[in-house]
């Protein structure tokens, strides 16, 4: 887990020494502490050269582009494991950050091959695989996170690739002086011709969503998608190539097999997924909210290890109806581990929301985000390496939207509001269309509410690139959600995984993404997976998964309502300094700004108690954003 930056001159002039790179390197110092390298490079002559990174160094050959890394020693903890990594022959340079589960399955065959290892480190293995297969021919034999560079210099050509999922960031610009990337977007306030500025052609879909689908709320900074490579030469310019698609995988419905058959190899698969993410040099643990997915992850991790003794880092609260903190214990006390627990309250939520912020690099979209900065926070005390059970609900359909999307509660909807003799108000049609209601299963705020916040709020601006890629995936209802919520949803998810893990140098590993899992989830029947059936006579979505946590922690544990990573987000508003700090800065940046109605946001404020859950949502909206405003756009100053 580490820090890529880099930058390629688009102009003759070429890079005259090194001071911009380190700055990049510096301001992204926490996704790598452990060791820095920076190699300059000229895609045109060929040439390249390894510089310090302590100080600068004025450049006296002629190099046209720089790769900096910043590495997390987790694997072969030597300076065999430096980055970039730079082939035999010295004309391959390559950069890994992320953990390739599957690299050793590789090694023989590329020893075979003739290629002499000096590291035990997944990234001379990919390197290895790129120079004996290709780019492409290296990504598909990848099973893991990662975001990777690799320039080659014979062929004149640099690549950028994204795992599949989107476990790891990858930024890139292009704005006629430099062709910039790196694994956050803070470094690119070094380049050249470069001002962060407010894409407002985004605000509309961050407003209803709380994210944005294709890029990100700054003008001309893109973000590489998930599954996608980039390719980029002086020659061809820059172009983007999907590697990865999952509409590629087909719900096999017709299978015969009972459902316990599933739940054995679900078990199976899982259980080799967690052990294969195992391998490390450096100490392991588990992200343990006390919930279903990630107590499972812990189990069958604490299972897995070599001396069964696993421990586990938790964020629990004094309000009880958001603390899980009762079955964290049992967790605890069924595997005999070590848990440690972490109090979040008002007064660490307020004094770190700005520091979250910067290192989010994009409005706080779910207000449990500070609550993972703090975990990481405390855990480097006592791991480095975390194990989560983020992606579970999206593979296997666990949240209740899933199950609701099947049947046509919206109809009744409709017919409730024409008994009444009312007219069908345009936002209760919209409803009838079936891509509209899963696209807006996702949304955090309904349309007439933005229009409050934003008199000139577009609904359709909002969602059009949500609903073409709604309607360009394939099979049933349920299916195409998996679908389009693991190409929307789950990416914001882990990039906010990534970030407030890496702002502590915590790498954070997700065995529910595997890619052999995943492809897996495919062949188990919609009906097995939207099963609500429980051994505590109630409901339950994600039986599979339920069940076989039941096996360790019992019926009780496992059938239990979901409750999710709450967070009292009213009680922290009504904390006095909160209020003090919402009244002095954000309002008055409300009214600066301009963008938001300013009336509306201090009514709210002026009544939080009293809110309706709705508002206090959009409330928290336009707070998380002017937030990140001030910081982006406006240039406060965060000391980290």
């Amino acid at each position: 887990m580490c820090g890529i930056a880099g930058y390629i001159c688009k102009k003759s002039i070429g890079i005259q020494d090194t001071s911009n790179i380190i700055s990049m390197l510096k301001v992204q110092k926490h996704r790598g502490p452990d060791d820095s390298g920076i190699r300059a490079f000229d895609m045109c002559s060929g040439d390249s050269m390894e510089f310090g990174y302590d100080m600068t160094e004025e450049v006296k050959a002629h190099f046209n582009g720089v790769l900096g890394f910043n590495r997390l020693s987790i694997l072969d903890l030597s300076s065999n494991g430096h980055q970039p990594m730079i082939s035999p022959n010295g004309k391959v340079i390559l950069s890994l950050n992320g953990e390739i589960y599957n690299a050793f399955d590789h090694t023989k065959e590329l020893v075979e091959w003739g290629y002499a290892f000096k590291s035990s480190t997944d990234t001379e293995v990919a390197l290895a695989l790129y120079l004996r297969y290709g780019f492409e021919g290296m990504l598909n034999r990848l099973n893991g996170m990662f975001a990777i560079v690799v320039i080659d210099l014979s062929k004149k050509e640099l690549y950028i690739t994204r795992d599949r999922f989107g476990i790891k960031p990858m930024y890139y610009i292009d704005n006629g002086e430099v062709f910039g990337f790196s694994s956050e977007l803070k470094s690119f306030k070094y380049l050249p011709n470069f001002k962060f500025e407010l894409n407002h052609a985004k605000l509309d879909e961050y407003l209803l969503f709380r994210n944005n689908l294709n890029g990100t709320l700054y003008k001309n900074v893109e973000a590489l998608l998930p599954g996608h490579y980039l390719t980029y030469s002086e020659k061809n310019g820059l172009s983007v190539t999907r590697f990865f698609n999952i509409d590629e995988y087909k719900r096999d419905n017709n299978s015969q097999e009972k459902i316990e058959g599933f739940g054995m190899k679900l078990e199976s698969w899982l259980e080799k997924s967690v052990k294969s993410q195992l391998m490390s040099d450096v100490k392991l643990g588990c992200q343990l909210s006390g919930g279903i997915d990630s107590s499972l992850v812990t189990w069958l991790a604490n299972r897995a290890s070599s001396n069964g003794n696993f421990e586990s880092v938790s964020i629990v609260f004094d309000n009880e109806r958001f603390s899980e903190e009762k079955y964290i214990n049992q967790v605890r006390d069924i595997l005999n581990i070590e848990a440690h627990k972490f109090l979040l309250d008002s007064e660490y939520y307020l004094n770190n929301f700005e520091k979250a912020t910067w290192h989010l690099e994009s409005p706080i979209n779910h207000p449990n985000t500070i609550g993972i900065y703090k975990l990481s926070q405390r855990a480097k005390e006592y791991v480095t390496v975390l194990l989560s059970g983020e992606g579970a609900d999206e593979v296997f359909g666990g949240y209740q939207r899933f199950y609701d999307l099947n049947y046509p509660y919206h109809y009744l909807k409709v017919l409730r509001e024409v008994k009444k003799g009312l007219k069908y108000p345009s936002g209760l049609m919209d409803y009838m269309d079936p891509s509209y209601r899963a696209i807006m299963a996702t949304s955090f705020m309904n349309p007439q509410m933005a229009k409050e916040i934003m008199p000139d709020f577009n609904k359709e601006k909002a969602i059009y690139d949500r609903r073409a890629l709604y309607n360009s995936v394939s099979g049933s209802i349920f299916d195409k959600q998996v679908k389009y919520e693991m190409q929307t949803y789950l990416p914001d998810l882990l990039v906010r995984q990534d970030k407030m893990s890496m702002a502590h140098s915590i790498e954070n590993r997700v065995p529910f993404l595997d890619n052999n899992i995943v492809e897996k989830s495919f062949s188990i029947p919609e009906k097995y997976l939207l099963l609500r059936k429980s051994e505590e006579g109630n409901n339950a979505n994600k039986y599979l998964l339920k069940k076989m946590t039941a096996k360790a922690f019992g019926n009780h544990f496992a059938f239990r309502d979901k409750m999710g990573f709450g967070i009292p987000i009213r009680e922290f508003f009504l904390n006095h300094s909160f209020k003090e700090y919402l009244n002095d800065e954000i309002l008055v940046s409300v009214r600066r700004r301009g963008l938001f109605n300013d009336a509306q946001f201090n009514k709210w404020i002026s009544n939080i108690r009293s809110l309706r859950y709705a508002e206090l949502e959009a409330l928290w909206v336009v707070v998380s954003f002017e937030i990140w405003a001030s910081i982006y756009l406006d240039g406060k100053r965060i000391n980290d």
